[in-house]
């Protein structure tokens, strides 16, 4: 009976570590959330420190902005995120990228015009001095 008990949370023990996230993507789905935060509460400087000065962030409708379009529409409430939703997220670390894939779900307030979106994401974050960055982001409508 102890044998079988082992043998059991030996088991156990292993697989649940092949389930758990390595350091690096714990860390960047822990990237994600800020993200998420800064967007909701349109924290210029949260904003500024989690996205790369490269930045490439796609919308569904095709439209691309820079670093610098991206934080001054979300600052400026011309993209105003008053909730986010993430569901089915999956995190991928190679070296120093990471791919993120997510739905996300939201309501919206842009330039006060209330709306509710939901997208499937496409996240690639780059690990920069240590930190990780948001490089790209591509959006497409779920149908």
């Amino acid at each position: 009976m102890i044998k079988k008990l082992i043998c059991v949370i030996l088991i156990a023990g292993i697989t649940s570590g092949a389930m758990a996230q390595s350091k690096d993507e714990a860390a960047v789905a822990a990237a994600v959330e800020n993200l998420k935060k800064a967007m909701i509460d349109g924290d210029k400087a949260g904003l500024e420190k989690i996205t790369a000065e490269k930045l490439s962030y796609g919308h569904s409708s095709g439209k691309v902005e820079d670093k610098a379009t991206f934080v001054d529409n979300i600052v400026t409430g011309k993209s105003d995120f008053v909730t986010i939703e993430l569901t089915n997220q999956t995190v991928t670390v190679a070296g120093d990228a990471a791919i993120v894939r997510h739905a996300l779900a939201a309501t919206t307030n842009d330039n006060g015009n209330s709306g509710s979106v939901k997208l499937n994401i496409l996240l690639v974050w780059q690990k920069q001095k240590g930190q990780w960055k948001l490089l790209a982001r591509q959006a497409v409508k779920i149908p």
